[in-house]
């Protein structure tokens, strides 16, 4: 296996379990720092994600790493709770596994996003655009998204995680000049 390879599949097995650390204590609401690694471990174990001998070491490093980077906060009895910034991780983690639901049949109507962030706010532009392109949305300019379902749920998650609310606007539109590429892309027919 090669050296990216390997490095791919370790940031994934990384992602994996902050997610379910985070997951796990978002759950609960306040955890001990005792009964975190178990109820971790056994998550972990079940979707084969650590190798059994070093998951305790895993799970322990991870966590330390969760709080240094301010995502989850440890009071003084040792319990660990997320901080704001640690939901918006763990939003941002879940939308990555978000998979929107087909209908059998295309209703022929675009799905059209248009967001206008300034320039001084490009981190966001930049998350907004690979969230779109994650979840599926065609690029039909810069700041120009297509999609042909109705994803209009998905639509106000984002506003609200992303707290762009004006500046995000979801449009449905019949038509689209040449729309022929778009629709090529989505495997749709005429």
């Amino acid at each position: 296996m090669g050296k990216i390879e390997i490095e791919s599949r370790k940031r994934s097995r990384n992602r994996n379990i902050q997610k379910i650390i985070l997951q796990s204590i978002a759950a609960a609401g306040l955890l001990s720092v005792a009964l975190v690694a178990p109820n971790s471990l056994k998550l972990l174990k079940d979707l084969g994600i650590v190798p059994k001998r070093r998951q305790r070491e895993i799970i322990r490093a991870s966590r330390d790493r969760l709080v240094k980077h301010g995502l989850l906060f440890r009071n003084e009895k040792g319990y660990l709770r997320l901080t704001a910034k640690g939901e918006a991780k763990l939003r941002q983690l879940e939308l990555c596994d978000f998979k929107l639901k087909f209908p059998k049949r295309w209703d022929k109507k675009w799905r059209v996003l248009i967001f206008d962030i300034s320039t001084k706010k490009r981190g966001l532009r930049d998350k907004v655009r690979n969230t779109l392109k994650t979840i599926g949305f065609y690029k039909l300019q810069h700041s120009v998204w297509v999609f042909p379902h109705s994803c209009e749920d998905l639509i106000t998650l984002l506003k609200a995680d992303f707290k762009i609310g004006d500046d995000l606007i979801y449009m449905i539109v019949d038509s689209i000049e040449n729309d022929k590429k778009v629709r090529d892309h989505f495997y749709l027919k005429q």
